[in-house]
């Protein structure tokens, strides 16, 4: 929905994360982030430790299995996402309220840790459609979006900067780039 206010959070989980399915068959991770603020006290010359915020969180589809199976009670994390407030009664009939955290986005914290990211294979493409579960073969002709140096070494021949401009004789932007920069202005 557009215009909903996007917060983050970071801070540990208390749990491992809860990984479940509903009755559709959509996996949904529910998890518990504890975020504490600490500040330092220059009288005592040592760190205080806040009151603690907890702050239900929930995950879901393909993102709720990677959370499930990347992260693990204590790590520290930090996420993105909408709040969400919820209403229900309990079982002697009281209404409460509960807000929630409706993941956008979660990674490790890298403050204090280091992480190895795998890149998850999909059955979902860059818009969320189903390709159908078929992994689509990697031929000649095509290359890795996320490889950092294309197939053949250099910049792609396609690249729009590696192609003359094609304006008149006199133009400063009429030059043929190297794709490289330089600290000297064309004008």
């Amino acid at each position: 929905m557009s215009g909903e206010t996007i917060i983050t959070v970071a801070g540990n989980l208390t749990s491992d994360p809860e990984l479940r399915y509903t009755q559709n068959g959509l996996a949904v991770a529910n998890f518990t982030i504890a975020s504490t603020p600490r500040t330092f006290d220059r009288a005592s010359n040592e760190w205080k430790d806040g009151e603690a915020l907890f702050l239900r969180a929930s995950v879901w589809r393909e993102f709720a299995e990677h959370v499930a199976a990347s992260l693990t009670k204590g790590s520290r994390v930090i996420a993105s996402g909408r709040l969400r407030q919820r209403r229900y009664e309990t079982d002697s009939g009281e209404k409460r309220t509960s807000m929630e955290l409706e993941i956008d986005d979660i990674g490790p914290s890298l403050r204090y840790a280091t992480a190895q990211v795998t890149r998850a294979s999909s059955s979902r493409d860059g818009q969320g459609q189903k390709t159908g579960g078929q992994q689509q073969p990697t031929g000649q002709g095509q290359a890795d979006s996320w490889a950092t140096t294309p197939p053949g070494g250099g910049q792609p021949a396609d690249e729009p900067w590696e192609q003359p401009s094609g304006g008149a004789a006199g133009d400063v932007w009429n030059t043929t780039s190297t794709g490289r920069y330089n600290d000297e202005t064309p004008f």
